[in-house]
């Protein structure tokens, strides 16, 4: 199995109970996550050497998210303890029209304010095969955007293959100031995973007369837009997951990829999904899957299947993380989705 290095904030998240808003809300649902710890706890799950690097306090609450790691086989020992506050998020689980909603109080959190005096990059990428961050963690702050570009500048140096998940976050930074630092980012990815709106936001590049919303998917557009990118920025990958939104609680579910080598594209089986039990941590369970194909050897038109497959059904499980099994994986890659009991 491969040796996986992920970077950025692992979070408090504090979730309403049984699809409550949050004003109703007298308790909350307590979990930890946050898109690079998701990623990683998805790939240690598939038996991979999963390693997060983050920054916590130095406090119970910075050990308990370490905690929530580990229980999952995630490896921890570059996890620096610094600063003066975990990040927390608060979530309201829409369903049917009622749309989801984020609120975040992670400002000064201690990874936005950790410098690369923190960590020993060298020690963190020495023997690793690849490493994944998201678009998240340089929106953090300029402290943080700097310490990216220092973990990335450092996996070159040990050739470490290098994806990225997009992720634009507009309660985090706006679109002018991402496609300033993020493209400054993409020289050093090889594998650029992301959907429509991170594409447009982030890098400029929109595919076509793709809605999302009324579900119209120009499959035309994306192809053009990968061609466009790999062009620019070399990317060996271009993948893009496809969400039609019908509701909170249904989801049309696909995905597509071009080869640079190959100059193929490649447009996925499509699942939908209904009724959604929790969209957080989706488009990781996606990314994880994606890497977990592509480590495992698998041909890219079946890493991205696995993909899917794998995100379809993280939207099952409540809490940020992906506990499914390579077995459930393959299944429904498979082609059963039957959902029949197993005994």
């Amino acid at each position: 199995m491969a040796k996986v290095i992920t970077m950025g904030e692992i979070m408090l998240r504090l979730s309403t109970p049984n699809y409550e808003k949050l004003i109703q809300a007298d308790e909350f649902d307590v979990n930890y996550g946050g898109g690079e710890a998701n990623v990683a706890v998805s790939l240690a799950n598939y038996g991979h050497d999963a390693e997060f690097v983050t920054a916590v306090p130095d406090n119970e609450i910075g050990e308990c998210a370490v905690a929530a790691l580990r229980k999952y086989g995630v490896g921890t020992r570059h996890v620096a303890k610094c600063g003066e506050r975990l990040g927390i998020y608060f979530l309201e689980s829409g369903s049917a029209m009622r749309a989801s909603k984020v609120v975040y109080d992670r400002a000064h959190s201690s990874i936005s304010t950790a410098a690369e005096a923190d960590f020993d990059f060298d020690a963190v990428f020495q023997g690793a095969d690849w490493f994944h961050f998201t678009g998240i963690t340089p929106a953090l702050s300029d402290a943080a955007a700097l310490l990216t570009e220092k973990a990335l500048i450092a996996a070159r140096r040990h050739g470490v293959k290098v994806s990225v998940d997009l992720n634009f976050r507009k309660k985090l930074w706006t679109s002018e100031k991402a496609k300033k630092v993020m493209t400054g980012l993409m020289k050093y990815v090889d594998v650029c995973i992301g959907n429509e709106e991170d594409a447009e936001l982030v890098l400029g590049f929109k595919p076509g007369k793709t809605n999302v919303t009324s579900g119209e998917l120009e499959l035309s557009g994306y192809a053009s837009v990968f061609e466009q990118m790999v062009e620019k920025f070399h990317f060996e990958y271009c993948v893009s997951s496809l969400r039609v939104s019908r509701s909170a609680s249904d989801n049309g579910w696909s995905a597509c990829i071009y080869s640079r080598d190959t100059k193929e594209f490649y447009h996925s089986k499509a699942y939908r999904i209904h009724p959604i039990i929790d969209r957080v941590g989706g488009g990781d369970s996606f990314a994880a899957g994606v890497i977990c194909g592509l480590l495992d050897g698998r041909d890219f038109k079946a890493a991205l299947e696995y993909g899917v497959a794998a995100s379809a059904l993280k939207h099952t499980i409540p809490g940020d993380f992906n506990l499914v099994s390579r077995k459930e994986v393959e299944t429904l890659a498979g082609g059963d989705a039957s959902g029949r009991v197993q005994r």
